[in-house]
């Protein structure tokens, strides 16, 4: 049957209106929060599960930035020798490991959305669980740092298609009332992935110093998890509808919403399919029918709000911060760098389940742009720590300003991931996101290249003034995202379409009501 609260639809302007626009009532636009969870327990629980593949992501990066402080790793890939005569990596391999990673996100990001568009969203999981399996094996048989820079090619291919094809599954899955939330899951997964590579690492130096594979043989286990899901869960209907394939959907519709007893496949197929020839209607008429459209026109301006968020993290320390977080505090001269990571991603795990339960209440931008300017102020911070003489004291503030820092990360970049996904056109999606995340894997390869050379000692030896660098090269980007950035929050692809083609500014669009919404009023009137 048609729901409920579309059956008592008018047929006047209203419904017309927004039905030209590519926008259908659903019938459950009014549920809360918590009733769209209990409704739909199985399309929640689907998406969930694959956000967890993010934990993978965030072990793999983890893994990249505080193993270089191993003494057993740098032990077994040393390049170079310290004035006192230890084993040490030159700046240059530092660099080079760091980069490639980077390097192989960004081919990860502009190559797999081709094969997501063409054969599905699963297609591309399982392809870039093939090749997180090929970085995992190298890492695990690697003897010189020649094989180590491969791996992490690998790695770099592989967690780059996971972080654009993650947040465009949940987008085109997810109910549009929790869409919020499970997005910024994917962000949580990471960062537990995050936590427990220098919580291994920790364990290992304490224990067995020279034993550094043993965190890495444990990523096998969370790839075998990945397949797993990736086998279980269903292909976006969103895409089948996208290929006319609508058996396909309805069946995957089937399989989200079982349970769901006033759900109708049929009807529920025409929303979809609606928003997809509304978009490819438009397409045609303003020539933006091929995968380079998303550098023209709104497109653009949405590419460029997709990555924002992403792209001034890089601009704002999150390289130094996250990737070289332990080299970073061990260079700063703090006695444990390894248990002040761990600090660091405790809070941090905090922050983003604060985070993801007010998303679909408060909304992404307030807390993505406010957490981009505390980035900024606590970098700043950081940096006048660089030229005061060094005390316990002094320790002690780099400590705090550093956590300071981490919430401001996370508000961003919890929000920055959803983002990917849900700022793009349906037709242009997986384009859009991987283009959009490549885009800031530029800014990680530059700042890959260039951290080592500021921290190292026999290199330039900034130290903690290396953070004055981030506040000159930041402060444009943590500014201009209050005027970039727009609110996606309770807004169906239609919706932001909507929105975006008729060039609402970027502050106005929780303002600004849309035809869907004008017809949803006047239904309950």
């Amino acid at each position: 049957m048609v729901p409920e609260a579309d059956a008592t639809i008018d047929s006047g302007g209203a419904k017309q209106d927004a039905f030209s626009r590519g926008q259908v009532a659903t019938g459950f636009e009014r549920l809360t929060v918590f009733q769209t969870v209990a409704k739909f327990k199985m399309c929640f629980a689907v998406c969930f599960a694959a956000t967890f593949a993010g934990a993978t992501d965030g072990y793999q990066i983890g893994i990249n930035g505080n193993i270089i402080a191993n003494p057993g790793f740098v032990k077994q890939f040393a390049t170079a020798t310290t004035a006192a005569g230890e084993p040490a990596l030159s700046a240059p391999v530092l660099s080079a490991i760091g980069t490639i990673q980077s390097v192989g996100q960004i081919i990860g990001m502009t190559t797999m959305p081709f094969l997501a568009t063409r054969y599905g969203r699963k297609a591309a999981m399982y392809a870039l669980w093939f090749v997180l399996l090929c970085s995992v094996t190298c890492e695990a048989v690697a003897k010189r740092w020649q094989v180590w820079f491969v791996a992490k090619l690998f790695s770099g291919i592989g967690v780059g298609s996971l972080q654009f094809i993650t947040p465009t599954y949940v987008t085109e899955v997810a109910p549009t009332r929790v869409r919020g939330f499970l997005l910024m899951m994917y962000n949580f997964w990471f960062s537990v992935g995050n936590t427990f590579a220098p919580v291994a690492l920790q364990v290992m130096s304490t224990y067995a110093p020279n034993e550094f594979r043993i965190p890495i043989y444990t990523q096998y286990a969370q790839i075998g998890l990945m397949l797993i899901i990736y086998l279980i869960i269903p292909e976006s209907p969103m895409w089948c509808a996208s290929r006319d394939l609508e058996d396909r959907a309805k069946r995957n519709l089937r399989v989200l919403y079982r349970g769901v007893t006033d759900f109708d496949v049929d009807y529920q197929y025409q929303v979809l399919a609606q928003t997809v020839t509304h978009e490819k209607e438009e397409a045609i008429l303003n020539r933006h029918t091929k995968w380079y459209s998303i550098f023209k026109g709104q497109h653009l301006r949405r590419t460029i709000a997709s990555t924002w968020a992403l792209t001034a993290q890089q601009v704002l320390g999150l390289t130094l911060f996250y990737t070289y977080s332990s080299y970073f505090f061990k260079t700063a001269g703090i006695a444990d760098p390894f248990a002040v990571t761990c600090l660091t991603n405790g809070i941090q795990l905090v922050i983003i389940w604060i985070v993801a339960a007010s998303v679909d209440y408060v909304g992404r931008r307030n807390i993505c742009c406010g957490g981009l300017t505390i980035m900024l102020v606590a970098v700043t911070l950081i940096g006048i720590l660089g030229v005061v003489k060094e005390t316990a004291a002094s320790n002690k503030l780099l400590v705090f300003f550093s956590c300071i820092y981490i919430v401001g990360l996370q508000c961003s970049g919890s929000t920055g991931w959803g983002f990917v996904g849900e700022l793009s056109s349906q037709s242009l999606r997986p384009y859009t996101a991987g283009f959009a995340a490549a885009i800031s894997c530029v800014g990680g390869v530059i700042m890959n290249v260039l951290v080592p050379y500021m921290l190292n000692p026999t290199a330039w030896n900034w130290g903690l003034k290396t953070a004055f660098f981030y506040t000159g090269i930041g402060a444009p980007a943590a500014v201009g995202a209050w005027f970039i950035i727009p609110e996606p929050k309770g807004l169906s692809a239609a919706e932001l379409d909507e929105l975006f083609e008729n060039k609402v500014k970027a502050w106005r669009f929780s303002k600004t009501k849309t035809a869907l919404q004008r017809q949803l009023e006047i239904t309950a009137a």
